[in-house]
Protein backbone atom coordinates (compact mmCIF):
# COMPACT_ATOMS: atom_id res chain seq x y z
CA UNK A 1 0.00 0.00 0.00
CA UNK A 2 1.44 3.38 -1.01
CA UNK A 3 1.74 5.69 1.98
CA UNK A 4 0.38 9.22 1.93
CA UNK A 5 3.78 10.50 3.02
CA UNK A 6 5.47 8.92 -0.02
CA UNK A 7 2.87 10.47 -2.30
CA UNK A 8 3.39 13.87 -0.70
CA UNK A 9 7.16 13.55 -1.05
CA UNK A 10 6.79 12.64 -4.72
CA UNK A 11 4.42 15.56 -5.24
CA UNK A 12 6.90 17.94 -3.60
CA UNK A 13 9.69 16.58 -5.77
CA UNK A 14 7.61 17.03 -8.94
CA UNK A 15 6.72 20.56 -7.88
CA UNK A 16 10.37 21.38 -7.24
CA UNK A 17 11.41 19.96 -10.61
CA UNK A 18 8.63 21.90 -12.34
CA UNK A 19 9.76 25.13 -10.67
CA UNK A 20 13.36 24.50 -11.76
CA UNK A 21 12.30 23.76 -15.35
CA UNK A 22 10.17 26.92 -15.46
CA UNK A 23 13.04 29.00 -14.09
CA UNK A 24 15.41 27.52 -16.69
CA UNK A 25 12.90 28.31 -19.45
CA UNK A 26 12.54 31.89 -18.21
CA UNK A 27 16.31 32.28 -17.97
CA UNK A 28 16.73 30.97 -21.53
CA UNK A 29 14.20 33.51 -22.89
CA UNK A 30 15.85 36.37 -20.99
CA UNK A 31 19.29 35.29 -22.19
CA UNK A 32 18.03 35.25 -25.78
CA UNK A 33 16.97 38.86 -25.33
CA UNK A 34 20.18 39.91 -23.57
CA UNK A 35 22.59 38.23 -25.99
CA UNK A 36 20.72 39.01 -29.23
CA UNK A 37 23.21 40.18 -31.84
CA UNK A 38 23.08 43.97 -32.12
CA UNK A 39 21.73 45.05 -35.49
CA UNK A 40 19.73 48.19 -36.12
CA UNK A 41 17.92 49.68 -33.10
CA UNK A 42 14.61 49.33 -34.94
CA UNK A 43 15.23 45.59 -35.26
CA UNK A 44 16.99 44.58 -32.04
CA UNK A 45 14.99 46.86 -29.72
CA UNK A 46 11.50 45.47 -30.48
CA UNK A 47 12.88 41.91 -30.50
CA UNK A 48 14.17 42.31 -26.94
CA UNK A 49 10.97 43.99 -25.83
CA UNK A 50 8.83 41.16 -27.23
CA UNK A 51 11.03 38.51 -25.57
CA UNK A 52 10.79 40.37 -22.24
CA UNK A 53 7.00 40.48 -22.60
CA UNK A 54 6.95 36.75 -23.37
CA UNK A 55 9.05 36.05 -20.26
CA UNK A 56 6.51 38.00 -18.22
CA UNK A 57 3.67 35.88 -19.56
CA UNK A 58 5.56 32.64 -18.97
CA UNK A 59 6.36 33.66 -15.39
CA UNK A 60 2.64 33.36 -14.57
CA UNK A 61 3.08 29.58 -14.98
CA UNK A 62 -0.42 29.27 -16.42
CA UNK A 63 -0.64 26.14 -18.62
CA UNK A 64 -2.27 28.07 -21.47
CA UNK A 65 0.51 30.68 -21.45
CA UNK A 66 3.21 28.00 -21.43
CA UNK A 67 1.68 26.12 -24.36
CA UNK A 68 1.18 29.29 -26.41
CA UNK A 69 4.72 30.49 -25.61
CA UNK A 70 6.24 27.69 -27.70
CA UNK A 71 4.82 29.05 -30.95
CA UNK A 72 5.45 32.66 -29.93
CA UNK A 73 9.11 32.01 -29.09
CA UNK A 74 9.67 30.09 -32.30
CA UNK A 75 8.00 32.89 -34.27
CA UNK A 76 10.08 35.61 -32.58
CA UNK A 77 13.34 33.78 -33.27
CA UNK A 78 12.37 33.07 -36.88
CA UNK A 79 11.33 36.69 -37.41
CA UNK A 80 14.61 37.98 -35.97
CA UNK A 81 16.59 35.57 -38.14
CA UNK A 82 14.75 36.74 -41.26
CA UNK A 83 15.29 40.42 -40.42
CA UNK A 84 18.95 39.73 -39.64
CA UNK A 85 19.34 38.06 -43.03
CA UNK A 86 17.80 41.10 -44.74
CA UNK A 87 20.06 43.44 -42.73
CA UNK A 88 23.13 41.43 -43.67
CA UNK A 89 22.08 41.37 -47.30
CA UNK A 90 21.83 45.18 -47.33
CA UNK A 91 25.18 45.45 -45.59
CA UNK A 92 26.68 43.05 -48.11
CA UNK A 93 25.46 45.22 -50.98
CA UNK A 94 26.87 48.33 -49.30
CA UNK A 95 30.25 46.67 -48.78
CA UNK A 96 30.26 45.42 -52.34
CA UNK A 97 29.64 48.97 -53.57
CA UNK A 98 32.45 50.27 -51.36
CA UNK A 99 34.84 47.66 -52.70
CA UNK A 100 33.98 48.60 -56.28
CA UNK A 101 34.51 52.29 -55.49
CA UNK A 102 37.89 51.54 -53.93
CA UNK A 103 38.92 49.52 -56.96
CA UNK A 104 37.96 52.41 -59.24
CA UNK A 105 39.97 54.83 -57.07
CA UNK A 106 42.91 52.44 -57.14
CA UNK A 107 42.82 52.20 -60.92
CA UNK A 108 42.51 55.97 -61.21
CA UNK A 109 45.46 56.52 -58.88
CA UNK A 110 47.61 54.04 -60.77
CA UNK A 111 46.80 55.68 -64.10
CA UNK A 112 47.28 59.23 -62.77
CA UNK A 113 50.56 58.32 -61.09
CA UNK A 114 52.05 57.14 -64.39
CA UNK A 115 51.02 60.29 -66.30
CA UNK A 116 52.29 62.77 -63.72
CA UNK A 117 55.52 60.90 -63.18
CA UNK A 118 56.36 60.99 -66.89
CA UNK A 119 55.44 64.66 -67.24
CA UNK A 120 57.37 65.80 -64.16
CA UNK A 121 60.48 63.87 -65.05
CA UNK A 122 60.37 65.28 -68.59
CA UNK A 123 60.15 68.80 -67.14
CA UNK A 124 63.14 68.08 -64.88
CA UNK A 125 65.14 66.88 -67.86
CA UNK A 126 64.38 70.11 -69.70
CA UNK A 127 65.39 72.22 -66.68
CA UNK A 128 68.72 70.43 -66.39
CA UNK A 129 69.27 70.79 -70.12
CA UNK A 130 68.68 74.56 -69.88
CA UNK A 131 71.01 74.89 -66.89
CA UNK A 132 73.83 73.23 -68.81
CA UNK A 133 73.49 75.51 -71.83
CA UNK A 134 76.01 78.42 -72.23
CA UNK A 135 73.15 80.91 -71.95
CA UNK A 136 72.25 79.58 -68.48
CA UNK A 137 74.88 81.67 -66.77
CA UNK A 138 73.69 83.27 -63.57
CA UNK A 139 70.56 81.15 -63.15
CA UNK A 140 72.31 77.77 -63.53
CA UNK A 141 72.77 77.12 -59.82
CA UNK A 142 69.22 78.19 -59.01
CA UNK A 143 67.75 75.98 -61.72
CA UNK A 144 69.79 72.93 -60.66
CA UNK A 145 68.82 73.42 -57.02
CA UNK A 146 65.15 73.71 -57.98
CA UNK A 147 65.38 70.61 -60.16
CA UNK A 148 66.95 68.60 -57.35
CA UNK A 149 64.31 69.79 -54.90
CA UNK A 150 61.49 68.87 -57.30
CA UNK A 151 63.00 65.43 -57.86
CA UNK A 152 63.25 64.78 -54.12
CA UNK A 153 59.63 65.86 -53.65
CA UNK A 154 58.57 63.70 -56.57
CA UNK A 155 60.26 60.67 -54.99
CA UNK A 156 58.47 61.32 -51.68
CA UNK A 157 55.14 61.66 -53.49
CA UNK A 158 55.81 58.41 -55.35
CA UNK A 159 56.56 56.53 -52.10
CA UNK A 160 53.46 57.97 -50.43
CA UNK A 161 51.42 57.04 -53.46
CA UNK A 162 52.69 53.45 -53.37
CA UNK A 163 51.85 53.26 -49.66
CA UNK A 164 48.31 54.54 -50.34
CA UNK A 165 47.83 52.01 -53.13
CA UNK A 166 49.09 49.21 -50.86
CA UNK A 167 46.65 50.28 -48.13
CA UNK A 168 43.80 50.32 -50.64
CA UNK A 169 44.72 46.80 -51.77
CA UNK A 170 44.66 45.54 -48.19
CA UNK A 171 41.33 47.29 -47.57
CA UNK A 172 39.80 45.80 -50.72
CA UNK A 173 40.99 42.34 -49.70
CA UNK A 174 39.40 42.73 -46.26
CA UNK A 175 36.15 43.96 -47.81
CA UNK A 176 35.98 40.97 -50.14
CA UNK A 177 36.52 38.58 -47.22
CA UNK A 178 33.78 40.35 -45.28
CA UNK A 179 31.47 40.19 -48.27
CA UNK A 180 32.05 36.42 -48.58
CA UNK A 181 31.22 35.97 -44.89
CA UNK A 182 28.05 38.04 -45.21
CA UNK A 183 26.95 36.13 -48.29
CA UNK A 184 27.21 32.91 -46.29
CA UNK A 185 25.24 34.42 -43.41
CA UNK A 186 22.60 35.95 -45.66
CA UNK A 187 21.98 32.58 -47.34
CA UNK A 188 20.54 31.06 -44.14
CA UNK A 189 16.95 31.42 -45.29
CA UNK A 190 16.93 31.36 -49.05
CA UNK A 191 14.16 28.76 -49.32
CA UNK A 192 11.27 31.18 -49.74
CA UNK A 193 12.54 32.54 -53.05
CA UNK A 194 10.23 31.51 -55.85
CA UNK A 195 10.39 31.60 -59.62
CA UNK A 196 8.14 34.16 -61.27
CA UNK A 197 5.27 33.06 -63.49
CA UNK A 198 7.19 34.04 -66.63
CA UNK A 199 10.14 31.89 -65.59
CA UNK A 200 7.95 28.86 -64.90
CA UNK A 201 6.17 29.28 -68.25
CA UNK A 202 9.55 29.44 -69.97
CA UNK A 203 10.64 26.22 -68.22
CA UNK A 204 7.44 24.44 -69.28
CA UNK A 205 7.85 25.55 -72.89
CA UNK A 206 11.51 24.48 -72.92
CA UNK A 207 10.50 21.00 -71.67
CA UNK A 208 8.48 20.34 -74.85
CA UNK A 209 8.61 16.64 -75.70
CA UNK A 210 9.88 15.65 -72.25
CA UNK A 211 7.85 13.91 -69.56
CA UNK A 212 6.71 16.52 -67.07
CA UNK A 213 4.65 16.42 -63.86
CA UNK A 214 3.36 19.70 -62.49
CA UNK A 215 2.05 19.98 -58.92
CA UNK A 216 -0.53 22.79 -58.76
CA UNK A 217 -1.55 24.35 -55.46
CA UNK A 218 -4.39 26.87 -55.18
CA UNK A 219 -4.47 28.50 -51.76
CA UNK A 220 -7.22 30.54 -50.13
CA UNK A 221 -6.54 32.63 -47.04
CA UNK A 222 -3.81 35.13 -47.92
CA UNK A 223 -6.21 37.97 -48.74
CA UNK A 224 -8.37 37.18 -45.73
CA UNK A 225 -5.32 37.24 -43.47
CA UNK A 226 -4.27 40.68 -44.74
CA UNK A 227 -7.77 42.03 -44.10
CA UNK A 228 -8.01 40.42 -40.67
CA UNK A 229 -4.51 41.28 -39.46
CA UNK A 230 -2.10 43.30 -41.62
CA UNK A 231 0.30 43.07 -44.55
CA UNK A 232 3.24 41.93 -42.37
CA UNK A 233 1.28 38.93 -41.04
CA UNK A 234 0.17 38.04 -44.58
CA UNK A 235 3.78 38.19 -45.82
CA UNK A 236 4.93 35.96 -42.96
CA UNK A 237 2.11 33.54 -43.76
CA UNK A 238 3.23 33.33 -47.40
CA UNK A 239 6.81 32.64 -46.26
CA UNK A 240 5.68 29.95 -43.81
CA UNK A 241 3.50 28.27 -46.44
CA UNK A 242 6.35 28.35 -48.98
CA UNK A 243 8.76 26.76 -46.50
CA UNK A 244 6.30 23.96 -45.79
CA UNK A 245 5.68 23.43 -49.49
CA UNK A 246 9.39 23.28 -50.28
CA UNK A 247 10.06 20.92 -47.38
CA UNK A 248 7.26 18.65 -48.64
CA UNK A 249 8.88 18.16 -52.05
CA UNK A 250 12.15 16.62 -53.25
CA UNK A 251 15.25 18.84 -52.90
CA UNK A 252 15.98 21.26 -55.75
CA UNK A 253 12.38 21.16 -57.00
CA UNK A 254 11.61 24.27 -59.07
CA UNK A 255 8.71 26.11 -57.40
CA UNK A 256 7.04 29.21 -58.77
CA UNK A 257 4.29 31.59 -57.77
CA UNK A 258 1.79 31.69 -60.61
CA UNK A 259 -0.49 34.26 -58.97
CA UNK A 260 -1.17 35.72 -55.54
CA UNK A 261 -2.70 32.46 -54.34
CA UNK A 262 -1.46 30.02 -57.00
CA UNK A 263 1.75 27.98 -56.78
CA UNK A 264 3.30 25.47 -59.16
CA UNK A 265 6.11 22.93 -58.70
CA UNK A 266 7.91 21.05 -61.46
CA UNK A 267 8.47 17.49 -60.31
CA UNK A 268 11.06 15.14 -61.79
CA UNK A 269 9.13 12.02 -60.71
CA UNK A 270 6.66 9.55 -62.16
CA UNK A 271 2.94 10.25 -61.99
CA UNK A 272 2.20 7.94 -59.00
CA UNK A 273 4.86 9.69 -56.91
CA UNK A 274 3.53 13.09 -57.97
CA UNK A 275 0.00 12.09 -56.91
CA UNK A 276 1.32 10.88 -53.54
CA UNK A 277 3.10 14.20 -53.03
CA UNK A 278 -0.10 16.06 -53.94
CA UNK A 279 -2.12 14.13 -51.35
CA UNK A 280 0.48 14.83 -48.68
CA UNK A 281 0.53 18.55 -49.53
CA UNK A 282 -3.27 18.77 -49.46
CA UNK A 283 -3.39 17.07 -46.06
CA UNK A 284 -0.55 18.91 -44.34
CA UNK A 285 -0.45 22.42 -45.79
CA UNK A 286 -4.04 23.33 -44.96
CA UNK A 287 -4.88 24.59 -41.49
CA UNK A 288 -3.62 27.17 -39.02
CA UNK A 289 -0.16 28.74 -39.14
CA UNK A 290 1.57 30.47 -36.22
CA UNK A 291 2.58 34.05 -37.16
CA UNK A 292 3.59 37.14 -35.20
CA UNK A 293 1.78 40.43 -34.87
CA UNK A 294 3.57 42.96 -32.65
CA UNK A 295 5.24 40.18 -30.69
CA UNK A 296 2.07 38.12 -30.16
CA UNK A 297 1.19 34.84 -31.84
CA UNK A 298 -1.77 34.90 -34.20
CA UNK A 299 -3.03 31.89 -36.11
CA UNK A 300 -4.37 32.63 -39.59
CA UNK A 301 -5.52 29.59 -41.55
CA UNK A 302 -5.14 28.46 -45.15
CA UNK A 303 -7.00 26.01 -47.33
CA UNK A 304 -5.01 24.36 -50.12
CA UNK A 305 -6.52 22.69 -53.20
CA UNK A 306 -4.06 20.49 -55.10
CA UNK A 307 -3.92 18.92 -58.55
CA UNK A 308 -1.32 17.21 -60.74
CA UNK A 309 -0.95 17.92 -64.45
CA UNK A 310 1.29 15.96 -66.79
CA UNK A 311 1.92 16.77 -70.43
CA UNK A 312 0.23 14.26 -72.70
CA UNK A 313 2.20 12.66 -75.59
CA UNK A 314 2.35 15.12 -78.45
CA UNK A 315 0.61 17.82 -76.44
CA UNK A 316 1.98 21.30 -77.21
CA UNK A 317 3.28 23.35 -74.25
CA UNK A 318 0.53 25.94 -74.73
CA UNK A 319 -2.14 23.33 -74.05
CA UNK A 320 -0.32 22.28 -70.84
CA UNK A 321 -0.21 25.93 -69.78
CA UNK A 322 -3.94 26.27 -70.47
CA UNK A 323 -4.69 23.36 -68.13
CA UNK A 324 -2.47 24.90 -65.48
CA UNK A 325 -4.27 28.23 -65.82
CA UNK A 326 -7.72 26.58 -65.67
CA UNK A 327 -6.94 25.07 -62.26
CA UNK A 328 -4.95 27.89 -60.65
CA UNK A 329 -7.40 30.60 -61.68
CA UNK A 330 -10.49 28.49 -61.11
CA UNK A 331 -11.60 29.22 -64.66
Amino acid sequence: MISIQDSLNELDRCHAVGSIVLECYLTAIRNMAHYAVELDDEITGPHRKYLAALAGEVASAQPEALVESRATLRGLLRDYRDKAAQYLSALREELSGTACALEEILNSLAHTDGDHDVQLRAALARLREVSRSPEGGAVRAVVLDAADSIERSLEQVRKQHQLTVAQFRVEIGMLHKRIDALETAAALDDVTKLFKREEIEREIRSASGEKLCLLLVRVSGFRRTERQFDHAVAAELVAAFTRRLRNSLPPNTAIGRWSEEGFIAMLSVEMPQAVASAKWVAAHLSGAYACLQRGKTVRPSLQASVAVVDNQPGEPPERTLERVKEFLTGA
